[in-house]
C-alpha cells in the first residue's frame, strides 16, 4: 500500500484544565435568577453536610453585567453544585455564601474547559481508548466529562468485524457534543485528515495506490485506501464485470480520479492502470507479431469452438480444430483458464488486430509416414473413442484414428449394432486392412483375429450333406438359412419345391423356421454356401422320364389354358403342354377346358428342360400306330438319337424311311 498511513501528523491528548476568569459575588447571585426552584444539593465543601435553603430573591438587587456568557450556558445545561444560601448579615450564613461561591467557580471553569477544548479540537486528531462496543457504537475514553462514540460502520472490515477492542488506542476527531448519549466522534474524519494531503498529491500526479475492498455499495465498491474511496463498477475492469462480490477482501491498485476535500468524498478507478497496462503490452507485442511466429501467452478464456489467448495486450484465437491433431470433444481436455502456453501464429489482420493461433502446428503430422508405421496386415491396439451405427472409431495415437466397420467386427452377421460389443474406453486390438493418407482413414479389422470359420468349411459341410438351420432372412430370390454362428447359407427360390412354381420364398419357408437342406455347393473364398430343400424329395421329373417315352399315351387333367394351348397335368408334380394346334381338327380346342380330363400322347420330351409335349388329336389314330411307336423305340438303340429330343416328325419321317427299304 502507498504510504498514505503513515503522514507526519501527531494526534492530541485533550487538555482540560484551561483558565477560566474568576466571577465576582455579584455574578454568582445573577446567575441564580435563571433557576425556577431553589436546588439541594452538597457543596464542594467536605466541612459542608448541611443543605442551605435559599429563599426568593429580590430581582433588583442582582445585576448581569458581569454573567460571562460561557458560564451562562454552563448553567443553563447543568444543576447547580451546591444550594443557594439566603442573604444574611449572620457570619454562618457568610460563610455558606462563600462555599457555594468556590463551588459555583469551579463548575463554571469545569464547562468552560470542556467547551473551549471541543471547539479547539474540533478540526484536529484526538486519541482515546476503546472502553466497550455496543449495538451500534463504540465507546472511546476521550478523557472529558463525557466518552466518545464512534459509529461501527466506520471500524469493521470486509468481513464485518470490528477492528479495535477493549483497551486499544483510536484516533478520532470529536464533531459534536450529544445532549444525552456524550460526544459523537469520527473514525473515518480522523482517517481522511492523516492521509488527505498524501491522497491529493496521489491525485494530482496520477501515481496509483494500493487498497483493500471492504464492501459493496450501489453502482459499485468501497475501497480502503487509508480513507473508504468509491470504486465505480464502471471502473473496475476493462470489460463489465457481473459478481462484484468476488472483489470483496482483495487488494487492487487503483488511480485517485476524483476528490471533494469539503464532502471528504474520493472516487477511483482501476480501469485506467489496467488499460494502460495493456497498451504497453500491446505495443510490445506488436514488434513480434507476424504469421509463423511462435509465442507463449496465457489462456483467458474457453468456449465451446476454441479457446482465447492472451500474447500480451492482444488476444488470440486458439481453434478447437488447430489445438491436437486428434480428436477433441471441448478445448477443456487439453487446457484450461490461466495455462501458460505455447502458440503458433497462423494469420495476423494487423488493421482488425485479429490472430488467429495452432498449437497443433508446433508438432509434425502424424499423417505424413502412417504408412509406414501401420502397414497393411499389422497388428495394433487402441482405444475407441466413439461408437457410430456403421462401426466404431479406435484411436492408434494421438491424431491417428482408424474406423472398425461392423462388417469387420465379427464373422456373425447377428451383430445389429457396434455398441452391442464395444463401447467407448474400450482398449481393443486389430488388424491394418488400409492405409489412405491422403484422405487419413485407416481401415481396420477385429474379426481377423478370430477364426475364419469359412476356411475349413468345405470339410465340415461337403456338397451333399444335409444340414439343419434357421430361416433367418427371406427375400425375393430365396431364403438364408443359418447353420452355424457366421454361416449363412442361401437356399434359392429355384430349390425350393420340384413341382410347384414358387413366386416368392414364403410360400415354403417362414422366418425364423427351423428347417433342413443339402448343401448343393461351398465358395469359401467368396463365402457363398448354397443350399437346396427340394432335394430332400425324390424328383418327380426323374421318375417321369424314366418310365415315360414319346408315343406314350397318358391320362391328363387340363390345369389352365393360354392363347397357344393348355397345360395338363399327366402326373404329381409333372406338367405338359398340348398346343392349340394338337388340340382336334382344323384347330377345334373346345375339349382343352380347364377341369377336364382326357387321354393324350406323349409327341415331345425334352429332360433337361424339364417339358413335355402332348396332343389330342394323335390319340384319335391319325399318327402312328403303337406297334410302329415301340419299333422306333426299339430301333433307337441302333441310331444315335436322343429320347429327350424325339419327336413325333422324327416317327413319321422314320415310317416313311421304312416303307422305303421295303420297296
Amino acid at each position: 500500500m502507498a504510504n498514505v498511513l503513515n503522514p507526519e501528523t501527531e494526534s492530541i491528548t485533550l487538555n482540560t484544565e484551561l483558565e477560566i476568569p474568576t466571577l465576582e459575588p455579584a455574578t454568582e447571585l445573577e446567575t441564580l435568577e435563571s433557576l425556577d426552584q431553589p436546588s439541594h444539593e452538597s457543596t464542594s465543601n467536605p466541612d459542608t453536610a448541611q443543605v442551605v435553603e435559599v429563599p426568593e430573591l429580590d430581582a433588583d438587587t442582582l445585576s448581569t453585567k458581569s454573567v460571562e456568557p460561557v458560564a451562562e450556558a454552563a448553567l443553563q445545561s447543568a444543576p447547580l453544585p451546591v444550594a443557594a444560601a439566603p442573604q444574611s448579615e449572620h457570619p454562618a450564613a457568610a460563610e455558606s455564601m462563600d462555599d457555594f461561591s468556590a463551588a459555583l467557580e469551579a463548575f463554571e471553569r469545569e464547562q468552560a474547559a470542556e467547551a473551549a477544548a471541543v471547539e479547539a479540537y474540533g478540526d484536529k486528531i484526538v486519541q482515546g481508548t476503546v472502553v466497550k462496543q455496543t449495538d451500534k457504537h463504540l465507546v472511546i475514553d476521550l478523557g472529558l466529562k463525557s466518552e466518545g462514540l464512534v459509529p461501527l460502520d466506520q471500524v469493521v472490515d470486509h468481513t464485518g468485524a470490528v477492528k479495535f477492542q477493549p483497551g486499544e488506542v483510536i484516533e478520532v476527531v470529536i464533531e459534536r457534543e450529544e445532549p444525552e448519549s456524550g460526544y459523537l466522534v469520527s473514525y473515518d474524519r480522523a482517517q481522511r485528515l492523516r492521509v488527505w494531503d498524501t491522497i491529493e498529491k496521489a491525485a494530482n500526479d496520477k501515481t496509483p495506490v494500493i487498497g483493500t475492498v471492504v464492501s459493496r455499495v450501489k453502482g459499485g465498491l468501497t475501497v480502503d485506501i487509508g480513507i473508504k474511496a468509491f470504486l465505480p463498477g464502471s471502473q473496475l475492469e476493462i470489460r463489465p464485470v457481473r459478481n462484484l462480490d468476488g472483489y470483496l477482501g482483495q487488494q487492487i491498485e487503483v488511480r485517485v480520479i476524483k476528490l471533494n476535500k469539503k464532502r471528504g468524498n474520493v472516487v477511483v478507478s482501476r480501469k485506467e492502470l489496467l488499460e494502460e497496462d495493456l497498451n504497453s503490452k500491446r505495443s510490445a507485442t506488436m514488434e513480434h507479431l507476424f504469421e509463423g511466429a511462435v509465442l507463449t501467452g496465457t489462456v483467458k478464456n474457453l468456449t465451446d469452438y476454441g479457446a482465447f489467448v492472451d500474447l500480451g495486450g492482444i488476444d488470440g484465437l486458439l481453434h478447437i480444430t488447430d489445438m491436437s491433431w486428434g480428436r477433441l470433444t471441448h478445448p477443456r481436455d487439453l487446457v484450461n483458464v490461466a495455462d501458460e502456453i505455447q502458440v503458433k501464429v497462423l494469420k495476423f489482420d494487423k488493421d482488425k488486430q485479429r490472430v488467429s493461433l495452432g498449437f497443433k502446428q508446433l508438432t509434425p503430422d502424424p499423417w505424413l509416414d502412417a504408412s509406414e508405421r501401420y502397414p497393411v496386415g499389422a497388428k495394433v491396439h487402441g482405444r475407441v473413442l466413439s461408437v457410430t451405427d456403421y462401426g466404431a472409431f479406435v484411436e492408434l495415437e494421438q491424431g491417428i484414428e482408424g474406423l472398425v466397420h461392423l462388417s469387420e467386427m465379427t464373422w456373425s452377421k447377428r451383430l445389429k449394432h457396434p455398441s452391442k460389443l464395444i463401447k467407448p474406453g474400450d482398449e481393443v486390438d486389430t488388424v491394418v486392412l488400409s492405409v489412405n493418407p491422403t484422405d487419413r482413414r485407416i481401415s481396420l479389422g477385429m474379426k481377423q483375429l478370430l477364426e475364419n470359420p469359412w476356411e475349413n468349411l468345405s470339410e465340415r459341410y461337403p456338397t451333399g450333406a444335409i444340414v439343419e438351420g434357421r430361416v433367418r432372412n427371406l427375400t425375393d430370390f430365396g431364403a438364408f438359412i443359418e447353420i452355424e454362428d457366421g454361416i449363412d447359407g442361401l437356399v434359392h427360390v429355384s430349390n425350393l419345391s420340384w413341382t410347384k412354381r414358387v413366386k416368392h420364398p414364403s410360400e415354403i419357408v417362414k422366418k425364423g423356421e427351423k428347417v433342413k437342406a443339402v448343401v448343393l455347393g461351398v465358395e469359401p473364398q467368396n463365402r457363398r454356401l448354397s443350399l437346396g430343400i427340394k432335394q430332400l424329395q425324390p424328383d418327380v421329373w426323374e421318375s417321369f422320364f424314366a418310365t415315360h417315352r414319346v408315343g406314350d399315351v397318358v391320362h391328363g387333367k387340363v390345369l389352365r389354358t393360354a392363347q397357344f394351348g393348355a397345360f395338363v397335368e399327366i402326373a404329381e408334380g409333372v406338367e405338359g403342354l398340348c398346343h392349340i394346334s394338337e388340340a382336334g381338327d382344323e384347330g377345334d380346342h373346345s375339349k382343352l377346358e380347364v377341369g377336364t380330363d382326357h387321354d393324350f400322347k406323349i409327341i415331345k420330351i425334352n429332360v433337361e428342360e424339364k417339358k413335355v409335349g402332348l396332343s389330342l388329336r394323335a390319340v384319335s389314330g391319325h399318327e402312328a400306330s403303337r406297334a410302329q411307336v415301340e419299333h422306333y423305340k426299339a430301333d433307337t438303340h441302333k441310331h444315335p438319337v436322343s429320347s429327350s429330343t424325339t419327336t413325333l416328325g422324327d416317327l413319321i419321317q422314320w415310317k416313311k424311311d421304312s416303307e422305303s427299304e421295303g420297296e
